[in-house]
């Protein structure tokens, strides 16, 4: 077997450039490529996030299970209450169910949940 390399995330949506452009700028990382396949990296492109486009995409329902959510993303902050006030302000919302209290669930702007998570 080959050396292994970092893993890449990928995170189906209607729109990558779009849904890259949301999670690039809670990150502050940067945006690579349009059209059906996006790429976000930080500065030292240490590590990838890529977006692909899917026809039929599905919002996930959480908590429930109707549409699963697949996947989430833990994004660790310093500072939960900081955290959330990014999130809000380009687009994310707080999720309604919120079962624990060293992180806070979020929906990003096509409806995959992610966490921020006390660092």
């Amino acid at each position: 077997m080959a050396s292994a390399h970092s893993p890449r995330t990928v995170i189906d949506c209607p729109d990558p450039a779009a849904l890259a452009g949301f999670y690039g700028q809670i990150l502050g990382w940067s945006v690579d490529g349009e059209g059906d396949w996006v790429d976000l990296r930080p500065d030292d492109r240490s590590a990838v996030i890529s977006f692909q486009r899917v026809e039929d995409y599905r919002e996930p329902q959480w908590p429930g299970q109707a549409v699963p959510q697949q996947m989430h993303l833990d994004l660790m902050v310093q500072d939960l209450d900081e955290g959330q006030a990014r999130v809000l302000a380009v687009g994310g919302q707080l999720a309604g169910e919120q079962p624990g209290t060293s992180f806070r669930v979020f929906l990003d702007p096509v409806g995959h949940p992610f966490c921020l998570c006390a660092d």
